[in-house]
């Protein structure tokens, strides 16, 4: 199953910028997905074991660096475009 995770990390202390581009770079190099950052989120495409093993694994990574971090994700169970800009009318 294909599946979109929309991901924005917040560490909760000490500088929080290092922290999320060390988080991002971890994801880039994960096997199997599409990734695209902008300011607010990171966007993951692929195959539901890809994504959420590549979260897994690189959450692991910010926990175990950082003293307290919080990341909110969502999953949406079809397949979009993530480079794609969003259309606010449906497509017939």
């Amino acid at each position: 199953m294909k599946i979109v995770a929309d991901l924005s990390l917040y560490p909760l202390k000490h500088g929080p910028v290092p922290d999320i581009i060390e988080f991002i770079r971890g994801l880039q190099v994960q096997e199997g997905i599409e990734i695209v950052s902008n300011q607010l989120t990171t966007q993951l495409r692929g195959d539901f074991e890809a994504v959420t093993g590549a979260i897994n694994r690189c959450m692991h990574k910010a926990m175990m660096a950082s003293n307290t971090v919080v990341l909110v994700v969502k999953y949406l169970n079809i397949d979009v475009d993530i480079e794609k800009q969003p259309s606010l009318t449906p497509e017939s």
